[in-house]
């Protein structure tokens, strides 16, 4: 187990800067998380942590010690790859031992380390058998397995559930977090998925172009969304935008006018805030409701899509007079709304998020 941290680290690929000036620090024990968009710089990023990129500028530290100018082999790291990368013509046994072999590992204590790492990992049946023989699930084993063996400093997960299918990848989330907890050991893990990022990680990191956009718990992250990029990509289905207008500022918050009229009161004063002024209101889908005769905090909204679930319903539609806002809303149980109604949508004030109309999206 060790402690990771990193300072100011950059990487140019020629004139192209694809890491801008990231600062991290992982503790020992924990399970970090990167996500973020495609192109964003996170399996980049793990590969300048385990050696397979040099930086370009900044440091990186094991327990303290700076591991930029030392090789991939020697930092004690061991990833898993997005690919199994296993050997088909050797048996599991033989493709969780060939590391140690390699350097020269005495036979016995390679035994015992195998057959340890099985054990975790339920391949006790499975050692005898080639890869073509297993699972995707089994095959994704074998390549922690062979991780396991190696005892690391720090795991490194580049997307290794990409490849399986949707059922594989829940039962395998969780087997990758009981193994977290067996071995309390360090773990950086990259996914583009934020499911998994939300139900895996101690600590997740929002990447995106090559800078760190926000890093939380879950929890800290999906409640407090330091920008409408991180409130968007936190949370499935995505929150809602709507732009608004500030109606009114008093010590009790912010009176939004919302589409089609009505108004609502956030509880969130803001000294920079002035009547007039124009908003993005975020809402997640569900803190959106069909609204009852009579509700104030309410927007019309035509509805474009039903998705009957069976224990809830999605209802996807445009908000009526704004042109490309679009909202999701989640029912609980089943609904009767029909594709083509148009709804009042009410909001609940104390989940609405507010972010600046600007690029930059700041929380307000």
């Amino acid at each position: 187990m060790a402690t990771l941290q990193l300072r100011a680290v950059t990487k140019d690929f020629g004139t192209t800067r694809v890491i801008h000036g990231v600062d991290l620090a992982v503790a020992d024990g924990e399970f970090v998380v990167f996500v973020g968009p495609s192109g964003c710089g996170k399996s980049t990023l793990l590969r300048l942590i385990c050696g397979l990129e040099q930086v370009t500028s900044g440091d990186i530290m094991i327990d303290g010690a700076k591991v930029d100018h030392v090789s991939a082999a020697d930092r004690g790291l061991a990833m898993v790859f997005q690919s199994y990368a296993l050997y088909p013509h050797m048996t599991v046994r033989q493709n969780m031992s060939f590391g140690l072999e390699n350097i020269g590992t005495p036979r016995a204590e390679i035994e015992a380390k195998v057959d340890g790492a099985a054990k975790l990992l339920r391949l006790d049946a499975l050692l005898d058998r080639r890869p073509t023989q297993l699972s995707g699930g089994q095959r994704q084993r074998v390549a922690i397995g062979r991780a396991i063996v190696r005892e690391p400093r720090i795991f490194l997960f580049d997307e290794p559930l990409s490849n399986l299918d949707a059922e594989l990848r829940v039962s395998m989330r969780g087997e990758i977090i009981a193994l977290h907890r067996r071995l309390k050991a360090t773990m950086v893990y990259v996914t583009h998925d934020q499911v998994e990022a939300m139900t895996m990680a101690d600590k997740i990191v929002v990447l995106r172009a090559g800078r760190i956009e926000q890093v939380g718990t879950p929890l800290d992250l999906y409640n407090k969304p330091a920008n409408r990029f991180v409130a968007g990509f936190i949370g499935s289905p995505q929150m809602n935008f709507v732009p608004v207008s500030v109606a009114d500022v008093d010590g009790s918050g912010i009176a939004l006018r919302l589409p089609g009229g009505a108004t609502t009161l956030v509880s969130r004063p803001h000294p920079a805030t002035r009547p007039g002024d124009a908003l993005i209101l975020g809402i997640r889908p569900e803190h959106v409701r069909v609204a009852v005769a009579g509700t104030q905090a309410s927007m019309p909204m035509r509805v474009e899509l039903v998705e009957h679930l069976g224990g809830h319903s999605l209802l996807y539609g445009s908000v009526v007079g704004v042109e490309g806002a679009r909202v999701t809303a989640h029912v609980e149980g089943q609904t009767s709304v029909r594709v083509g109604d148009t709804v009042a949508m009410a909001l609940s004030p104390s989940s609405c998020h507010l972010f600046a109309t600007d690029e930059s999206g700041l929380a307000v």
